[in-house]
């Protein structure tokens, strides 16, 4: 698996190869990128939120049938890249707070210390007010920052840790084998606690510390990833989400049991899920192109959840 740098870099190119190449064959694009096709559908899936506008305008218009790639706007988005007051701005503090994460390694800081200083020159004067803005991710950049030197230095990590399995808080001694990236960042390693490997949520250590006692995992195989990060058992309980045409990419970015199809175009996707409440996000991304049919209650936070957006965003056009 790569971390969200190499992936931002990977989809950089992605863009030129596939503008040079229309109607590519997706096991052909993974192999040339040394990446899995289940790592390039997740690429495909986040291209088209990008474009040359902050605003949603000239977006990528890539899709997939699962054999080739389709770039249906190639010369709409060609024309040079032209960022207003607020887009410059907008990207100017993104850099700035990704700049500042202790875990960053120190040649991609100075990558995109260059490039902030371009942009800078680029905007003018409408620079300026980025300056008075400032974001930090300071809890799990330095959770990152504190694993990444445990495994440059061979260190055993102790963690203070957030089981959605056990309902509560755990303390874990972990031997650390590497920092995963799959929607989240994980810490993948040996868990003396639990006597097995283990992945941790980096957004869930509330307390870490890098001890003095050398790591000393046991030797094992790497694990296959190509299926996800998080594998399913046969005992997590079982979700159903229905999806129309738009959410017919569900099927292919998660492992499910079953896939029916709907007369409408669209899909009716049976998957487990050993945290159910961890899908609420996909129904709020899905909208109108789908929702949770069961468990009820999933269903219910997942409708809630959806109406509290909804007022925070009345509230906000209502101030604007």
């Amino acid at each position: 698996m790569s971390n969200a740098i190499d992936q931002t870099r990977r989809m950089l190119s992605l863009v030129t190869y596939l503008r040079e190449r229309p109607g590519a064959e997706v096991a052909e694009v993974a192999r040339a990128f040394g990446i899995t096709e289940r790592e390039l559908i997740g690429d495909l899936n986040v291209l088209p939120m990008c474009g040359t506008s902050f605003r949603g305008g000239d977006l990528l218009d890539i899709d997939t049938d699962g054999e080739r790639i389709w770039w249906h706007n190639v010369d709409d988005v060609a024309q040079p890249l032209r960022l207003a007051a607020d887009e410059a701005t907008a990207l100017l503090v993104a850099a700035r707070a990704v700049a500042g994460l202790p875990g960053l390694r120190e040649r991609d800081r100075q990558a995109l210390t260059r490039a902030v200083a371009k942009i800078e020159d680029a905007a003018g004067e409408s620079a300026e007010s980025s300056a008075r803005v400032g974001v930090t991710f300071e809890a799990e950049g330095q959770v990152f920052a504190d694993i990444d030197r445990a495994l440059s230095e061979g260190r055993l990590l102790w963690l203070r840790y957030w089981s959605h399995g056990r309902g509560g808080m755990t303390e874990r001694l972990v031997d650390p084998i590497r920092l995963v990236t799959e929607g989240h960042t994980y810490l993948e390693g040996w868990c003396r606690t639990s006597e097995d490997r283990r992945t941790f949520r980096l957004d869930r250590v509330a307390e870490i510390k890098v001890l003095d006692e050398p790591a000393n995992p046991p030797r094992l195989q790497p694990r296959d990833l190509s299926a996800g990060l998080v594998n399913p058992s046969a005992d997590d309980p079982e979700v159903v989400v229905e999806v129309g045409p738009g959410g017919r990419w569900v099927a292919e970015y998660y492992t499910h049991d079953k896939a029916e199809e709907l007369p409408d175009g669209g899909l009716r996707i049976t998957l487990r899920s050993a945290d159910p409440s961890g899908l609420r996000p996909l129904a709020l991304r899905l909208g109108r192109d789908g929702r949770i049919v069961s468990p009820a209650l999933l269903a219910e936070q997942a409708r809630a959840a959806a109406r509290a957006a909804l007022e925070h965003y009345r509230d906000g056009a209502a101030t604007a």
